[in-house]
């Protein structure tokens, strides 16, 4: 949905002006959540499952939207009238685990489709497409629904590419940036995978658009789940399409399956040997033959950083510093908001090895030391990895109690669960809770329901602070046309796809009710409270 340019003036105005000490005045309207600009979002409608039809297979169908839960737990009352009181310090987009993906790669393994769901999906071959759906419906939101304050930056949390080749992170880059981009390899002329028709390399595992090769049993995914033929969409996911690109600028954090091999595997000689290579590996032990790909090589971490440098967005690097391209490092900080108030540190939280998150010692130090130096700004954290993931549980408990004894640390924003989910992480004084920090976990573009979160952080002035967050449907065709080329439809197609996925039937991404669009109060560090007035003598 497009905001309209009086929409856009009304609600600019009601914003009010900018005051000093706590950030723009927020009119009633848009504390409710129910301005022009809550529209666009899911404060007003969301994207859910219809009735199931044959073998289950349910539309996508347009909800009513929900309204913001309030969250405490860390100290803060709500206060009465805190809405009339708000100053906005901060709005921004978080997109995460987008796994822009080269299907036709010899290094993927849907072979390992019986224990992995993440082996093979059917809508994997339209990611790039969905990235492009997500941008639309930032660009089109543009400003935070409660706040009214104009978007900052948007942030992806990692898993940007599906298994770090130069080709993935190239579109993922472009899609963001925006420009025309063919998300295909090989050859050119044809798709080389999974899901194609040769009929020495069927496999009814997998779902086959373009239907059964003569003499082949149909697949499961459309002979037991439901899934239709849908003629000429292998063809159509591979067409170049203009991608319209973020109209504000961009930051980039690395993931599993961006430093990773199939987000596991560490790099060798031999697995870049795979990847651009003629030979893929299928069930049964066999080897098929594909087209050959130079651009499909694995990229290291000093190679993935510095290709960012290659870009039209803003800000050159996405975060990536010099000093990161000459360490080899991915972790950084940037400062935004109200004379630079709110610091957001991104971290690099991928193992050597495994899907889990870990921190090396050098990089704890550093965070360390750079949150010492922060006592005066409110400190958001960014990563892929949440605090559950982490390997050493030691390890976790250690950074926990890190930052609960920093006040400024307020939120720690990631991925990699592909499911919706928010933690309190409370801060305990002689057994009362006197503050802590919010970690919000956002789910995936690849998986059901395919959603990003946009992120307010205010001021209350009565010595609160609250974090707005609201889900955001991307702007795919709700009711895609099957047969339609078109890079929207495409992405709707994808949605659709992604909600009937039989190997999630048993997840609820889309995470409870109070893990989605709330309001997270906090007390405000004691740099942001009010001053007390002297008592009269």
């Amino acid at each position: 949905m497009q905001i309209s340019r009086r929409d856009l003036i009304r609600t600019s105005a009601a914003a009010g002006a900018v005051i000093a000490a706590g950030g723009v005045g927020l009119a009633d309207a848009a504390v409710a959540g129910t301005g022009p600009l809550a529209r666009s979002t899911t404060r007003t409608t969301v994207l859910g499952k219809g009735p199931a039809g044959v073998g289950g297979f349910a539309p996508v169908v347009t909800q009513p939207g929900e309204s913001y839960v309030v969250r405490g737990g860390l100290g803060a009352k709500a206060r009465a009238g805190r809405a009339k009181r708000r100053g906005s310090l901060l709005a921004f987009a978080q997109i995460s685990d987008v796994h822009i993906m080269d299907c036709q790669s010899p290094i993927r393994a849907e072979y390992g489709e019986s224990f992995s769901s993440s082996a093979y999906r059917p809508q994997e071959l339209l990611s790039a497409h969905v990235a492009d759906a997500m941008v639309r419906q930032i660009n089109a939101v543009r400003r935070g629904p409660v706040t009214g304050r104009k978007l900052a930056f948007t942030i992806q949390t990692g898993d940007n590419s599906d298994t770090g080749q130069y080709n993935e992170l190239r579109w993922n880059i472009d899609v963001l940036d925006g420009g025309t981009l063919r998300v295909d390899s090989g050859d050119l002329t044809r798709y080389e995978g999974v899901m194609d028709q040769d009929p020495d390399f069927y496999d009814p595992e997998f779902w086959h658009p373009e239907g059964t090769p003569l003499g082949k049993a149909d697949d499961a995914p459309r002979a037991t789940y439901g899934f239709p033929v849908i003629p000429g969409l292998l063809d159509a996911a591979r067409q170049p399409f203009d991608a319209v690109g973020l109209t504000m600028p961009w930051y980039a954090v690395m993931g599993n399956h961006d430093g990773l091999i199939q987000g596991n595997f560490p790099h060798s000689p031999a697995q870049n040997a795979t990847a651009i290579g003629t030979s893929k590996k299928v069930k049964g032990g066999l080897n098929r033959t594909v087209t050959a790909d130079p651009d499909r090589r694995i990229l290291d971490k000093a190679a993935w950083v510095d290709e960012h440098f290659t870009t039209t967005g803003t800000p050159d690097g996405h975060g990536f510093t010099k000093e990161n391209k000459a360490k080899k490092t991915a972790y950084y900080y940037f400062d935004q908001g109200p004379r630079g108030l709110v610091r957001s540190v991104v971290l690099d939280t991928v193992a050597p090895s495994g899907d889990q998150g870990a921190l090396d010692n050098k990089q704890l130090s550093w965070l360390l030391r750079l949150l010492d130096r922060s006592k005066d700004k409110l400190v958001v954290l960014f990563s892929h990895h949440p605090l559950s993931s982490f390997t050493d549980e030691n390890l976790s408990a250690l950074i926990t109690r890190e930052l609960l004894a920093r006040p400024q640390v307020v939120a720690w924003v990631n991925g990699h669960t592909h499911t919706n989910q928010i933690w309190a992480h409370p801060r305990k004084k002689k057994g009362k809770v006197v503050g802590g920090f919010w970690e919000i976990n956002t789910a995936s573009h690849i998986d059901w329901p395919q959603q990003a979160r946009l992120l307010e952080i205010v001021n209350n002035r009565d010595g609160s602070l609250s974090i707005f967050a609201t889900m955001l449907d991307h702007g795919g065709a709700v009711e895609p046309d099957l047969g339609s080329t078109d890079p929207v439809q495409l992405a709707g197609l994808s949605r659709l796809l992604a909600a009937n996925d039989w190997q999630e039937h048993d997840e609820n991404r889309r995470g409870a009710r109070n893990a989605r669009n709330v309001e997270l109060l906090l007390p405000a560090p004691k740099f942001l409270r009010p001053k007390k007035k002297p008592k009269k003598k």
